[in-house]
């Protein structure tokens, strides 16, 4: 009989570290909906899929700066994921 261990943990950032985490999920968030938001609108128009990134956004939006863009990356990543295995 194999066993197995489990080890939890559990953190506690501090408050710049609660900031920055708020930060970082909000605009992961608010690039999701946008990016999908004008993805639907795109392809309901012509037929077609749009290929936007999180770097477009950027310019419209300055808060997206402050955070991680490998965070924002992984959101558009989500969204053509969920694409491809809808299909």
């Amino acid at each position: 009989m194999i066993a197995n261990k489990v080890y939890r943990y559990r953190i506690y950032p501090t408050d710049a570290q609660k900031v920055f985490y708020a930060k970082t999920f909000g605009c992961v968030r608010f690039i999701y909906n946008v990016m999908l938001h004008d993805k639907i609108m795109h392809y309901e128009e012509s037929g077609q899929m749009l290929k936007n990134t999180p770097a477009q956004y950027k310019k419209e939006h300055d808060f997206l700066k402050e955070v991680d863009s490998l965070a924002l990356a992984n959101a558009q990543l989500n969204i053509d994921q969920e694409a491809l295995t809808s299909k």
